[in-house]
């Protein structure tokens, strides 16, 4: 059984290892609430996973440490056990999802493992893992529905409460469930009078609908930017701990987790990756009541890919109505660019991008369409911009 115990044999375990990462101050973040950060995403191998890996690692016999071990992931589990089989002279194999970032992939083999790529999503390399543990006999390192890899996530709770000792309420991602499970049994145990909530994305929303049915129910298939909470069946034990301990679970949109993401670069100078950015994006968005309270949100990784972070960042500009794409209806003659350009210009609207063409069939034949991209402050911004346009007769389309 998870005991307290534990939690603490596993902060002893990773006293010189793990970094006890800082909370950060987040005021921009959140009007409603005094929103704090958990910094997981600056976490040597640049997530939590490593504490719940290496803990793992030191409560292995020695006869299970000479047969080697294997392990899945969509990649930051695969980071967090390589370091700690590297440290501790293990031979370690990882399965990967083919999808998987290339640069977890690297990095995880910067770390000495063996790499195995899998068809698939995470739940396709669990299966093939297993199959591993079979063939050769390696031990398996689950990623989140183990005992001792959930104590050496509860260690983050065990530096929240002594970081934060008045937190009022700590949200958390969730993919299959091991860090909730980690951190909401600790607080709970040591201080049960603060809330536990959970962040899942829309597209993988496996423990929510689970917690729903009050049963463990499998996903047909996910789909998210978010690919370290890609999960399309969470732990038996996590499911158990979530259902016991956690306040209360909610789901946010790719769209909603591109906006955080954009928010912690700007605001914060801190790099998310979707995963790592679902908790604020819950608190950015309203999907909790967390109005007045202290909140501690976990950023639980940053290893993002950086070939996606260009259209991540475009999506959360989007989402946060910092750029727009307007299309207007012109007659084609001279100075109608002109007075439109005006008016954004005196707005001040930033033009990015322009794109003339003729009217479509059925249209007035001398008429033309303008499509703009606009850099723009937010959607107040965008809406003062439209009326205006509106009020000097242009006409705005959609659709076309």
């Amino acid at each position: 059984m998870l005991t307290i115990d534990n939690v603490y044999r596993a902060r002893n375990a990773l006293n010189g290892v793990a970094r006890k990462t800082d909370v950060i101050y987040a005021p921009k973040l959140c009007k409603d609430a005094e929103i704090y950060l958990k910094t997981e995403n600056l976490q040597i191998t640049g997530s939590f996973k490593v504490r719940g890996a290496y803990y793992k690692m030191t409560r292995l016999s020695e006869e299970e440490k000479a047969r080697g071990v294997v392990a899945c992931s969509a990649g930051n589990h695969a980071q967090g056990v390589a370091l700690a089989a590297k440290q501790n002279g293990i031979k370690a194999v990882i399965c990967l999802p083919d999808g998987a970032p290339i640069s977890k992939v690297e990095a995880t083999k910067s770390y000495g493992a063996e790499i195995c790529l899998v068809k698939g999503v995470y739940d396709d390399a669990y299966q093939k893992a297993l199959q591993l543990q079979t063939e050769k006999g390696y031990t398996f390192v689950h990623p989140f529905d183990d005992e001792d890899v959930i104590a050496g996530q509860g260690t983050i709770a065990l530096e929240i409460l002594e970081q934060l000792n008045d937190v009022d309420a700590v949200i958390v991602p969730i993919g299959g469930g091991g860090l909730i499970s980690g951190i909401a049994y600790t607080i709970k145990t040591l201080a049960p009078n603060v809330k536990v909530y959970g962040a899942q994305a829309a597209g993988a929303p496996s423990m929510v609908n689970s917690l729903a049915g009050h049963k463990i129910e499998t996903l047909p298939s996910v789909s998210t930017i978010a690919d370290g909470i890609a999960v399309k069946r969470p732990g038996n034990l996590t499911y158990q701990t979530v259902e016991k301990y956690v306040d209360e679970v909610v789901t946010v949109t790719d769209d909603e987790i591109s906006a955080a993401i954009l928010a912690l670069m700007e605001q914060q100078k801190l790099v998310s990756e979707g995963a790592g950015a679902a908790a604020v994006a819950a608190a950015m968005f309203g999907k909790l009541n967390i109005a007045g309270k202290k909140v501690v949100c976990v950023l639980s990784g940053g290893n993002i890919d950086v070939t996606i972070l260009s259209r991540v960042i475009n999506r959360g500009l989007l989402m946060s109505g910092r750029s727009c794409q307007l299309s207007v209806e012109l007659v084609d003659k001279p100075g109608q660019l002109l007075g439109v350009s005006e008016i954004i210009a005196r707005l001040g609207g930033n033009v990015t991008a322009v794109r003339h063409e003729r009217a479509n069939e059925g249209s007035d034949v001398n008429g033309c369409y303008l499509h703009i991209k606009l850099e723009t402050r937010n959607f107040e911004h965008i809406e003062e911009i439209k009326a205006a346009l509106t009020e000097a007769g242009f006409k705005l389309v959609y659709g076309v």
